[in-house]
């Protein structure tokens, strides 16, 4: 993010992949991917009771992913290309074994997922490439739809348990109408994209969904957590699918610039969401209390302000737009060098209770 913020106030030359291109590609497929790997390694292993990889294994798919970022800096196109398809196909491999095995039927789509992950991302370097035109936009935004719909489900799964467990009497529910609409809207979505539909049926979908997901997250009782940080940093995070979906809307008619729906989403929820459960999971693999300190609290809150920042100021301060950006990207930044400063520490010690790990 920094080296994006140095680029785009022109204090860095383009990168290889030129801009905007280069940046949407490593915090999506880069950053995003790999915090989705991570988060499903650990799932998939309580949820099939069998282990996802570790060691040598683990080793190797840490270093394919680091592989693909330095590689897009080279001119070797082909090879990045076939390293970063490779990364969420190791993934699916990763978690597709212990589901398998075990019969773990419900989440045999997070490898159908991963696997149209890989065909987005190889998608998009092709078309970099110009061997094939057109489909660098559609690999992008497929990626983001894939990356949204997953969010989307282990949010509808943790954040009314996590409600529940940390609210006493928030009373968080969910409605099984509301949850096949509002994901199956994102599910539609992701289908326009890669068919290309555009205009007034991208955009009537784009805020049908917005309303299902609005009226999702008023079953979670988003105001009862406001005491609880570890709590309201998630419903924050969701509270931006919203305005993404809104915002989706009526860029698909004009009406405001597809940016601010893009960074809608990869702020507010991605970066939100990841870094609110990063800190609760952090604690709770650590043998940690669940209770926010002072440094979660500040890297919740500069999210927040970054995200408000590109979004509500790219919407009202367009003549400061540059401005807002780089405002932006180091509000972002500073937020999760947080995350570093304080769980570094944490995360390379033993858990504090003396149980492995």
């Amino acid at each position: 993010m920094p080296l994006w913020v140095l680029q785009y106030a022109g204090a860095l030359p383009a990168m290889v992949l030129r801009g905007p291109a280069w940046h949407g590609h490593e915090m999506l497929f880069g950053f995003a991917f790999a915090v989705v790997a991570g988060f499903l390694f650990t799932a998939v292993r309580n949820w099939s009771q069998r282990d996802t990889p570790t060691g040598a294994a683990l080793a190797a798919i840490a270093l394919l992913w680091i592989a693909g970022r330095v590689l897009v800096f080279t001119p070797f196109t082909l090879t990045a290309a076939a390293v970063n398809a490779l990364f969420p196909l190791a993934v699916a491999v990763g978690i597709g074994v212990p589901l398998f095995a075990s019969g773990n039927r419900r989440n045999y789509f997070f490898v159908a997922l991963l696997v149209a992950a890989s065909a987005a991302v190889l998608a998009f370097h092709l078309a970099g490439a110009g061997i094939v035109a057109g489909s660098g936009r559609v690999g992008l935004q497929a990626g983001l739809d894939i990356v949204l719909f997953i969010v989307a489900v282990i949010a509808g799964r943790v954040i009314p348990m996590f409600t529940n467990n940390g609210v006493p009497g928030a009373g968080a529910s969910r409605k099984p109408w509301i949850e096949k609409a509002a994901l199956g809207s994102l599910l539609g979505l992701l289908a326009f994209d890669v068919a290309g539909v555009g205009g007034t049926p991208l955009a009537l979908l784009a805020l049908a969904a917005a309303v299902a997901h609005a009226a999702r997250l008023w079953l979670w009782r988003p105001w009862r957590t406001l005491g609880t940080p570890l709590v309201w940093v998630l419903h924050a995070a969701y509270a931006w699918v919203v305005v993404h979906l809104a915002l989706r809307g009526l860029a698909a008619w004009g009406v405001v610039g597809e940016p601010l729906a893009i960074h809608a989403l990869t702020i507010g929820v991605i970066g939100g969401m990841t870094l609110g459960m990063m800190t609760r999971t952090a604690r709770g693999h650590t043998g940690r209390a669940l209770e926010a300190d002072g440094y979660e609290v500040a890297g919740y809150v500069l999210v927040q302000l970054a995200a408000l920042t590109r979004v509500v100021g790219g919407l009202s301060a367009s003549s400061l737009y540059l401005e807002t950006v780089v405002a932006s990207g180091l509000l972002w930044s500073a937020a999760f060098a947080l995350y570093f400063v304080r769980y570094w520490p944490v995360l390379t010690r033993a858990r504090v209770d003396g149980k492995p790990g």
